[in-house]
């Protein structure tokens, strides 16, 4: 796999590396760009892929966003390892300006009223019971219905700027491959010539 680690990490570990990363987050940023654009798939298919997943990581669904970033990049023909790591733009750092965000357009656009301070009554109960339907209409359906435009838009833009990316990255990677060949030809070119006169 590309860029495996050498020394698997612990659960602990892996749980401090998503809230502060152990080597900066330029550092975390540039290893994520490093896999998408090496990925083997036309600049359309990771792009969409990548858009998949960004789009997913913005509906409340928690648990189900590899899934529907799969769904989706499917429908799009995007790549699955790009719609994976297109997830990771939901993230703990992430969620709260999201779920924030997606709450406020859905209750917007549903014309709901706002919910004070205060919670609603008997949400600790259906919360600690799994009481789905008891959080649907004052939480889960405006930040699902929010999560659609903000889905797209933020979907849309992260295809271009992943579009561009792969397209001149892959372009330049054609370009030193061809340089290389050149090079190993015009290094050869002697050995043969010498190899052809007679003796």
């Amino acid at each position: 796999m590309l860029f495996r680690r050498r020394e698997k990490l612990g659960f602990w570990a892996k749980t401090r590396a998503m809230f502060w990363p152990k080597r900066s987050f330029a550092r975390s940023l540039r290893y994520l760009q490093k896999r998408v654009l090496r990925l083997q798939a036309t600049p359309h298919a990771i792009a969409a892929g990548f858009a998949a997943g960004a789009f997913a990581s913005f509906t409340p669904l928690i648990g189900f966003h590899f899934l529907l970033s799969f769904a989706v990049a499917y429908v799009i023909a995007g790549n699955m390892a790009a719609a994976a790591l297109g997830c990771i733009v939901g993230n703990p750092l992430t969620f709260p300006a999201i779920w924030a965000s997606t709450y406020e357009v859905g209750r917007y656009l549903l014309k709901a009223e706002t919910i004070d301070g205060t919670a609603p009554v008997g949400l600790g109960h259906a919360l600690t019971h799994g009481d789905f339907w008891a959080v649907w209409d004052p939480f889960i359906k405006p930040m699902l219905v929010g999560s659609v435009p903000l889905g797209l838009f933020f979907g849309v833009v992260s295809y271009a700027i992943i579009y561009v990316a792969a397209k001149s990255f892959q372009e330049r990677r054609t370009r030193n491959l061809l340089a290389r060949a050149e090079l190993r030809r015009r290094d050869r070119a002697p050995a043969a010539a010498a190899a052809r006169e007679p003796s």
